[in-house]
């Protein structure tokens, strides 16, 4: 008797698709070798993604969309102000990255044009932006637009690049269990809200010294 196939879910495909990128160190030719490979059909594949590419960016939303998650778990969470919220989205979002290291450093070395491995966090870059805008508070808002004449779009991009020199702090981060990214987390965001209050830049240059120091001391 033929055994019954069993039907392929979409983190089934994310689950192979990690693997192999991990074990083989490339990604997959096309999504014909890649389901032939992993003993399903290309028709199995295309309900969920249309292209290997949207694959990758779904990947990284997955884990955005998983920290968010847990997050709103958290009984205390929703009573939090808009920069704990903050703090609590960097610190879990980079737990579920470093649990994923491996696979996040290969994946954004492929190309050796970086723009092209940023490609894969657009969808993540939507869903953070929403995010932002769904954190973002009244006060908050009319104290950032004292400082400077932003729109909300503005503070979601102000926020966005904040998240990437922070991943990008991560990936060179030598430390034992990452803990200089934690200490960049907390001193980042506490110098932008110091920012946005237009209050004394302790922070800020909080912020500076410790940059100074783990770029200056840490190559000699």
């Amino acid at each position: 008797m033929e055994a019954i196939k069993k039907i392929i879910s979409k983190e089934d495909i994310v689950s192979l698709y990690m693997n192999e990128v991990l074990e083989k160190g490339q990604k997959p030719k096309s999504v014909y070798l890649f389901a032939k490979e992993n003993d399903f059909t290309e028709a199995e594949f295309y309900p969920f993604f249309g292209t290997l590419e949207a694959l990758e960016k779904e990947i990284f939303r997955m884990f955005f969309e998983n920290s968010v998650n847990l997050l709103r778990q958290h009984p205390d969470y929703s009573g939090y102000d808009m920069k704990n919220k903050m703090l609590s989205f960097y610190f879990t979002f980079f737990e579920i990255l470093t649990a994923n290291r491996s696979y996040v450093l290969q994946s954004l070395k492929f190309d050796r044009n970086p723009l092209k491995n940023l490609s894969q966090l657009s969808t993540l870059r939507d869903s953070f932006k929403d995010y932002v805008s769904e954190i973002l508070t009244d006060d908050f808002r009319l104290e950032y637009e004292k400082l400077q004449k932003f729109q909300e779009k503005g503070i979601q991009e102000s926020a966005w690049l904040q998240l990437m020199l922070t991943i990008k702090f991560w990936v060179d981060d030598e430390s034992a269990s990452f803990e200089k990214t934690d200490i960049f987390i907390e001193k980042s965001v506490n110098a932008s809200f110091e920012l946005m209050n237009i209050a004394p830049l302790n922070h800020l240059i909080d912020l500076g010294k410790f940059l100074f120091k783990e770029k200056i001391y840490s190559k000699s």
